[in-house]
Order: structure tokens, then C-alpha cells, then sequence
């Protein structure tokens, strides 16, 4: 009688469709939920996608034109490549100097920034002691302060500096990174040293080895996501920084590329070389660029190191 009971159970009902129960409902009521999600986020990021990316390939292709044809026909490609452009950004419109500034001070404060927030970082995520907390709250309260309420006290601060001149100068400028970056730092580097398992590094100390060993040669090279993507985070924001170098570097030999580009589109009026400008902002902008392609895969496993752990 069960066999029988079970088999009627399962007997399909007129049509060849069996009764949904709530469960059924539920389910295909959360699969439409999620297409419709899927449809909306997706639309949401083309669109995106065509903001960020339509401005970028606007400027590639007027960069190949001459500046009599950006001006009247804006939108159109460029009918004969303009290679010169390039050439006079770089030379006539000092931009290879601007670059060269640029790559001095951002690689000089993205190493200040990295070596000081891993080390920080470390320290706060993995020891105990009194102030710890203060300490690490006072960096994160140090995200909050906008960058336009402290620009004047840094200019007398750079400028009364004892000893040492730090306006207009290349040290200056990578000590004012580095102190505007380490703050986010060191917040992510402790939240990801904190998903690093201890077990690795008192293994290293039993068998001897000291703290600055255990850091550099067992903890940071495990680090090593998280340092790529807060180096990548730390390369974009400093490369792009445009306020604090126009404040406190006056000097036009160590301009970097965001005030010398300011500079020259100032100065355009509406008969400058308009096609030289959109190839100085190609320049300045090839290099984040590349260095995002380059470190993509990492930058994603850095973010999603801490959720998988």
C-alpha cells in the first residue's frame, strides 16, 4: 500500500505538470527577483562605462588632430594622424620634465607610504599594548579631514620649516604624500594583516628569528595582495593629486604633470595647440593606465583576500 501511495503521489497531474508547493513559488520568485537584478546592475555599469570611457577614447583621437579641427569638428576622427602633437607636448610644452618630476615624487612618497602603513599596520594588527586603539583611531579619524582645510597650515608649516626647506622642493612634496596617504594605509593594512594566520610567524620567532626578520621575510611577502592593491590605490591618488602640488610647489622647473597641464590649458585661449594639450593628457594619463592592466588581477585579489579568509 505505501509503494502504491507513493507512486500516486508522484503521478504527474493532467498537462504533465506537477503542483508547485511554496517552496517552488518561493524559488522562482527569487529567480525572477535576480534576473531583473541582473539586468538592471549590468545597465547600470555599461552606462557607466560609456561615462568613463567615451571621454577617454575622445581625447586619444583628438590628440591625432590638428587644433583647427578639434575646434570645428570636435566629434569627428581624426582624418590624417597629427604624430607632431605628441612630439610638441613633449618637448615644446615641457611635458617630459613635468614627467620626470611626476615619477620622482610619486615614486619617492608611494615607497614612503607603503613602507611606513605596512609597518604601521603590522605593529597595530598584531600586538598589544596601551594606546593601541587610540593610535589606530586616530588614523582613521585622519580620513576624514579634507585636503582644502589643510593646505594653509601645511604652506607655513612647509615654509617656517627649521633647518631643512621644504617648499617648492621635491622632499617637501613626498613628505606631504606620504603624510596624506598613510592614513587609508595603514586602515587596510591592518584590517589585512589581521586575516593573516599567526601561526606562520611564531613558528619564524621559535625558531629565532626577531620582529623586523619575522615582518620583512615571513609576514609582508604574505602580505603581498594587499600591498599591491593599496600601492595601486596610493600610485592613482598621488599621480592625480592636483591641489596640494599647486599650494606648495611654486616653482615651474619641478612642476608635475597635473599643474603643468593646468598651466598650458591657461594659457591655450582659443589659438593655442589644442592638439599638443589632448597629447600631454594622453602622457599623463598612459601610465595609470598601464599600471592598472598590469595589476589587475592583483588589485581584485587584494580586496577579496580578507572576505575569503
Amino acid at each position: 500500500m505505501a509503494t502504491e501511495t507513493n507512486t500516486a503521489q508522484e503521478r504527474p497531474v493532467a498537462g504533465g505538470r506537477r503542483p508547485r508547493g511554496r517552496n517552488g513559488a518561493r524559488t522562482g520568485r527569487r529567480s525572477s527577483e535576480g534576473g531583473t537584478l541582473n539586468v538592471f546592475s549590468h545597465g547600470i555599469l555599461f552606462v557607466w562605462a560609456l561615462m568613463v570611457g567615451m571621454p577617454l577614447l575622445w581625447v586619444l583621437w583628438s590628440s591625432f588632430k590638428s587644433s583647427g579641427a578639434i575646434l570645428t569638428t570636435p566629434w569627428s576622427l581624426p582624418g590624417k594622424l597629427h604624430f607632431e602633437n605628441w612630439v610638441n607636448a613633449w618637448d615644446k610644452a615641457n611635458i617630459g620634465k613635468m614627467f620626470l618630476n611626476t615619477l620622482i615624487v610619486v615614486g619617492g612618497s608611494v615607497t614612503g607610504t607603503m613602507v611606513l602603513g605596512s609597518m604601521a599596520g603590522y605593529v597595530l594588527a598584531r600586538f598589544q599594548f596601551p594606546g593601541n586603539r587610540i593610535i589606530y583611531y586616530l588614523f582613521v579619524a585622519g580620513m576624514s579631514f579634507p585636503v582644502f582645510m589643510l593646505v594653509i597650515p601645511l604652506f607655513f608649516v612647509m615654509r617656517d620649516f627649521p633647518g631643512i626647506p621644504l617648499l617648492a622642493t621635491y622632499q617637501g612634496l613626498i613628505a606631504v604624500y606620504i603624510a596624506y596617504s598613510l592614513p587609508f594605509t595603514v586602515f587596510f593594512m591592518t584590517s589585512f594583516f589581521r586575516t593573516l594566520p599567526t601561526s606562520v610567524a611564531e613558528a619564524a620567532m621559535i625558531d629565532g628569528a626577531s620582529h623586523a626578520r619575522t615582518f620583512f621575510q615571513v609576514m609582508l611577502p604574505m602580505a603581498k595582495p594587499g600591498l599591491i592593491s593599496i600601492g595601486i590605490f596610493n600610485f592613482l591618488g598621488q599621480w592625480n593629486q592636483y591641489l596640494l602640488p599647486m599650494v606648495l610647489n611654486q616653482d615651474e622647473g619641478k612642476y608635475v604633470l597635473t599643474q603643468g597641464l593646468a598651466n598650458i590649458a591657461l594659457q591655450q585661449g582659443y589659438e593655442g595647440d589644442w592638439g599638443g594639450l589632448m597629447a600631454g593628457m594622453m602622457i599623463a594619463m598612459l601610465p595609470v593606465l598601464l599600471v592598472y592592466f598590469i595589476f589587475q588581477r592583483q588589485v581584485q585579489a587584494g580586496l577579496t583576500a580578507g572576505a575569503l579568509k
